[in-house]
């Protein structure tokens, strides 16, 4: 299997740049299976979701909350560097991306920056041949509330607003750690969990702190080059 296999057009106007006024609004694609192949496939409204449920059935919430983890700097040269976090992996350290002309070296230290002009260093302290580790002066999620910009997908080509803070989070995001949403989810609103609830069966939840699988570099052409 190819990479190229999983090739396909998608018009960039098909690409929706912000969400409908309801969560319930998508569209939900059923895969039925008949027994013989083709599957068939009918299109329906995310509200029907509840009609395609039978008892017994369990619905697993993931309450992650997406974190603002992408962070923008200058290395001490100068130039421009753009971190999003991978990973925390200790009160006051983090796995990353760089974007950047040249990435920083280790032992290299970048000023993050924010609007208001407050800057804190972080100190390259890792390389794993994927993602680079980096430590921060204090704790990773407290410096993130206070200069971290919501890592909203590549695809989106608006800067994070005020509805994306709101709609890039699922309806019972509480534990903060996720640096992509659960973007299943992101179609429940609470009617329809509290319907699932009364007449079906309680929902767990799980957290999850989802890396940034969806906008992640692919290291390989073939699925059995592919590392895990």
């Amino acid at each position: 299997m190819k990479l190229s296999d999983f090739n396909y057009d998608l018009p960039p106007n098909l690409i929706a740049q912000h969400p409908l006024a309801n969560r319930t609004d998508s569209r939900l694609l059923e895969v039925r299976a008949t027994g013989t192949n083709p599957v068939q496939l009918l299109d329906r409204q995310f509200t029907e979701i509840l009609d395609l449920i039978r008892p017994g059935d369990l619905l697993v919430l993931n309450d992650t909350k997406v974190i603002p983890a992408r962070l923008h700097g200058k290395k001490e040269t100068g130039g421009n560097v753009e971190l999003l976090i991978e990973r925390i992996s200790g009160d006051k350290q983090a796995w990353v991306q760089i974007r950047a002309s040249k990435v920083p070296k280790t032992g290299s230290i970048v000023h993050i920056h924010n609007k208001m002009g407050e800057t804190f260093p972080v100190e390259m302290i890792g390389y794993d041949g994927r993602f680079y580790e980096v430590r921060f002066p204090e704790n990773v999620f407290e410096l993130l509330e206070r200069f971290g910009e919501l890592p909203l997908p590549p695809y989106i080509e608006h800067l994070p607003d005020t509805e994306d803070a709101q709609r890039y989070q699922t309806v019972v995001a509480k534990n903060p750690g996720a640096v992509a949403a659960p973007t299943a989810g992101l179609h429940f609103d609470e009617a329809i969990i509290a319907c699932w609830r009364r007449h079906l069966y309680p929902c767990p939840r799980r957290r999850s702190e989802q890396a940034s699988d969806a906008s992640r570099m692919v290291f390989c052409t073939r699925s059995n080059d592919c590392r895990n």
